[in-house]
């Protein structure tokens, strides 16, 4: 069975979805979004080996259950501007389509971490 995701360089696996969110090595750092196709923007996290995972928001679509809008507020009056930000994961008050994201990235914040996940690589 394929894990849900390994690591790129030091290839640590992590079974499941919640056993990477679960994770104190790992650290959500940022979001890329994709305006055209707003479940394809990027997730980036930071792994202790130093270097950065990049995940889909499908990935995480699941988690959200709230309502969904239509209109994008991006760029407009209501908009703060996060979306335009990599490194700004705050949550945003916008009724806007992207908001799903915003509350997904909130989730992952927030998610509890645990201290298990088996053996790291040496700090370089």
């Amino acid at each position: 069975m394929e894990p849900f995701k390994q690591c790129p360089k030091c290839r640590f696996p992590w079974p499941a979805r919640a056993d990477f969110l679960a994770d104190p090595h790992l650290t959500l750092v940022g979001y890329q979004v994709n305006f055209k196709a707003l479940e394809t923007g990027l997730l980036m996290f930071n792994h202790i080996c130093k270097t950065t995972l990049a995940l889909p928001v499908r990935a995480f679509r699941d988690l959200y259950d709230g309502p969904l809008f239509t209109e994008r507020a991006a760029g407009g009056a209501d908009c703060p501007g996060h979306c335009l930000h990599q490194s700004k994961l705050d949550p945003c008050p916008a009724r806007c389509e992207c908001a799903f994201v915003r509350h997904i990235l909130q989730l992952i914040r927030d998610w509890p971490k645990t201290n298990g996940g088996g053996p790291r690589p040496p700090l370089e």
